[in-house]
């Protein structure tokens, strides 16, 4: 029982060390935490130039144009998820560890929505604002993004894995999630729309729910079989 304990407790410190230490690089590199915010907010904003800025038709499609901005942010920032430690040999290192690798691996993916996602979803109801999304489907936009962009990170992070050992592995990472991502876009700007026209949200938040708790269990595992692979090759 006793080594059970302690086993539980060396598996919780190794999470939030990796964890720690994501972070800490990730600011020292202030530009990687800036590029996919600035992203965000361009699209965002070019978009009423380019198209429309009749504020009744910018709020009927806000839901959607903050949804796909968010989308293509995560996707930016995905090929550096683990270009660093390949570069340096630390994934090497991860690898050989006595620790699980699912374990690392699910830590990095944290660090990197707390570091993109968790921001995109903070600043998503200023943009909601800029396109005159209705107040009524504020909060669900806010929850909605929640659930969904650590889906985005978990999905993400399986095609980062994947091409980690490519040199130019940005656009085959968009070719390999960018399919996986629908479900997710659907049913989180589905909600948002529901929730601006008074209708139930309930289901398409407890889908967006649901995948997310499949992607915590799967994704990690996926992920750190990827990056075996891409390692030995």
């Amino acid at each position: 029982m006793a080594n059970g304990n302690e086993r539980e407790m060396s598996l919780s410190r190794v999470f939030w060390i990796t964890l720690r230490r994501d972070l800490m690089l990730a600011y020292r590199r202030r530009n990687d935490l800036v590029s996919p915010l600035m992203f965000f907010l361009m699209v965002a904003t070019l978009f009423p130039l380019g198209v429309s800025p009749d504020p009744q038709f910018l709020s009927e499609v806000a839901a959607g144009v903050v949804w796909v901005a968010a989308l293509l942010a995560t996707l930016l920032s995905m090929d550096s998820l683990f270009r660093s430690d390949f570069d340096d040999g630390s994934l090497e290192q991860m690898l050989l560890s006595p620790q699980p690798l699912s374990l690392l691996v699910f830590a990095k993916i944290c660090a990197h929505w707390m570091i993109s996602g968790l921001p995109l979803t903070l600043m998503a109801p200023l943009l909601g604002l800029m396109l005159f999304l209705p107040q009524e489907g504020m909060s669900t936009l806010v929850l909605s993004l929640l659930l969904g962009t650590p889906t985005l990170s978990l999905i993400g992070a399986i095609g980062a894995g994947l091409t980690v050992g490519l040199r130019k592995g940005g656009v085959l990472i968009s070719l390999l999630v960018l399919p996986l991502y629908i479900p997710v876009l659907i049913f989180g700007t589905g909600a948002v729309q529901a929730a601006s026209t008074g209708l139930p949200v309930g289901g398409y938040l407890a889908i967006l729910g649901a995948i997310l708790a499949l992607g915590m269990v799967l994704a990690p595992l996926a992920v750190a079989a990827g990056l075996r692979i891409s390692v030995s090759d």
